[in-house]
């Protein structure tokens, strides 16, 4: 029978028509500054991508790249669901996992639970013979009894450990000699990177570069490659930027093929075994439902790059212990996405973007340069002891909190479109916020301090924002206000003034002058005796950067609020003048 395509009513489009269309709607403004966006990583993003965009993509066009072990090692797009357990004592952690176990979980991780010989080794996995577990915190002596307990299993289901190789290869060579299928003794553990700010390029080199230094490990005290490779898990965060992050798991497993292939081994014999978190660093103790949604775009960025296990973290773990409740939402996120939205049921649906094919290539080549750069300097362990990892770890972070600071980086309901009246001190656990660093936490810092001071003395300084004049300009600006001082708990009353007489009588601590740049200065040379007069005199601040700034500081106006401004510094002035020390 034949098959009617709609597409052939359609005649095919060219770049050229594409391009010359998009440059009359852009009506003479700068293409690259209105349509390219430029990530941190130093990929110029374009407005759209054709199929003649994979025409000389590198990676694309590897001899390995067309085998299924390339992107996800398994027959399907399915992924396991990890559930961490916190408690110490083996019993207990035991309990934890196997209700967790019941309630969805696929695979269990132990943090911090104490083992302290074979006995407790037994308790903690009573009953769990068939269920993939992870000993996160494990030492050598762990290792040992593990290698003890599975030598003559009969039930193969994964065992692994975040034990990473390069602190002892010694060691590491004697594990992977001995070691049983199934077991993966081994973490090159890629996720601090992100944490501390890495771009994903820098994530993929340096942790490729870790996993070369430990093959190199393992061949010089003579150690089949394969088993090598396969006895190590990579682990990685997995943050906001979506495209970017399903990219970057694709390109690791490309470079890792590329790594094994080089030591001898076919790459499908030792596919890349990746574990995914969601990321500590973008969750907010504000708003912190929010997380919820973070966390699963995240959960879909890693699954859509091929993580073989993926870990959720509940929304509240960054400022408290989660509860039952939050532990829950965070396994049935990827109980949704399992069975409801049925993303395991596609095998790398990647696969043939135009956009994300060139992400994972431009990642990819960079990632394999920033590695190789680093080889020829002596290595990952040599780079990470001599600071030069955390050298570049610092300028990366720097600039990532820079665009936060500014905003051009958003936390919604944290530095953007905050909710003022909003309180979160009586739910945090200050050992909670001391664990990590978070994107939002001077932000958070502004808004805890308000707090405080409204528990100290009853009362937080209320801002007025006082439109007038013009329609347009009062609205726009009177929005960007109440957004900026909306970061720092400020208490925000907004309201319409036809007259300087109305504005004067006004009790507020401050007042932010919304209009028109043309309206500021008669304004403010009305409305200052008139404050005068009535003996209120509370700090003016124009929302906007009018050209007669100077002519309005010496008419009253004691500060400018506008794009340029850096928020962080103007909250931070603004709360000390007003009192808020706490």
């Amino acid at each position: 029978m034949e098959t009617y395509n709609l597409l052939q009513e359609f005649p095919p489009v060219s770049t050229e028509t594409w391009e010359e269309t998009i440059a009359r709607d852009l009506k003479g403004a700068n293409y690259t500054r209105k349509l390219i966006w430029h990530t941190a990583e130093g990929l110029a993003v374009k407005p759209y991508y054709r199929a003649e965009d994979l025409a000389k993509l590198e990676f694309l066009g590897a001899t390995n790249c067309s085998s299924p072990h390339v992107f996800n090692a398994r027959l399907a797009g399915d992924w396991l669901i990890r559930e961490e357990i916190d408690g110490t004592d083996p019993e207990q952690a035991n309990r934890c996992a196997l209700h967790a176990v019941v309630a969805g979980a696929e695979e269990i991780a132990f943090l911090n639970v104490a083992v302290k010989d074979a006995s407790d080794l037994r308790q903690l996995l009573a009953n769990m013979q068939e269920i993939p577990t992870h000993f996160q915190n494990a030492g050598e002596p762990l290792i040992r009894l593990l290698i003890d307990r599975l030598r003559d299993r009969k039930h193969p289901a994964l065992v692994s450990t975040g034990w990473d190789p390069l602190t002892d290869p010694d060691f590491a060579a004697q594990a992977v000699k001995v070691i049983s299928p199934g077991f993966v003794p081994f973490t090159i553990d890629g996720s601090h990177l992100e944490e501390s700010g890495a771009t994903a390029v820098e994530e993929i080199g340096f942790t490729l570069a870790a996993g070369v230094d430990f093959l190199a490990d393992m061949l010089s005290h003579d150690v089949d490659i394969k088993r090598s490779a396969t006895s190590i898990e990579f682990a990685f965060a997995i943050g906001a930027s979506y495209f970017l992050q399903i990219a970057k798991l694709r390109a690791f497993r490309m470079l890792w093929a590329e790594v094994v292939e080089s030591f001898g081994c076919p790459a499908d014999n030792a596919p890349a075994r990746i574990h995914a978190r969601t990321s500590h660093w973008n969750k907010t103790i504000y708003d912190p439902h929010i997380n919820i949604v973070r966390a699963t775009t995240e959960a879909m960025s890693a699954v859509l790059g091929g993580a073989d296990s993926i870990s959720v973290a509940a929304f509240d773990d960054c400022y408290k212990t989660p509860d039952e409740a939050s532990r829950r939402l965070a396994r049935n996120t990827q109980l949704i996405l399992k069975k409801e939205a049925l993303l395991s049921h596609v095998k790398d649906p990647a696969a043939g973007s135009y956009c994300l094919e060139v992400f994972t290539d431009f990642i990819a080549r960079n990632a394999w340069q920033a590695m190789q750069a680093i080889e020829s300097e002596g290595g990952y362990r040599k780079a990470l002891a001599e600071g030069q990892v955390a050298k570049a770890l610092h300028s990366s972070l720097a600039k990532r909190e820079e665009a936060v600071a500014s905003r051009h980086r958003v936390f919604t309901g944290t530095n953007k479109f905050a909710d003022p009246s909003e309180k979160a001190l009586d739910r945090i656990e200050p050992m909670s916020l001391a664990c990590e660093c978070r994107g939002a936490h001077r932000y958070e810092s502004l808004r805890l301090r308000s707090e405080r001071h409204a528990a100290n003395t009853g009362m937080v300084p209320r801002v007025l924002l006082a439109e007038f004049g013009d329609v347009k300009m009062r609205s726009a600006r009177s929005t960007f206000a109440v957004s900026f001082f909306a970061c720092a708990g400020f208490n925000i009353v907004t309201q319409l003034f036809s007259n300087a007489d109305e504005i004067a009588a006004f009790d507020a601590d401050l007042i932010i002058l919304c209009s028109s740049d043309s309206e500021y200065l008669c304004m403010t040379k009305e409305l200052v005796p008139k404050q005068n007069s009535l003996g209120r005199t509370p700090p003016l601040i124009v929302a906007g950067r009018p050209e007669c700034a100077d002519q309005l500081r010496a008419a009253g106006i004691s500060d400018f609020i506008h794009i340029k401004s850096d928020p962080i510094e103007v909250l931070t002035t603004w709360q000390h003048k007003l009192g808020i020390e706490a």
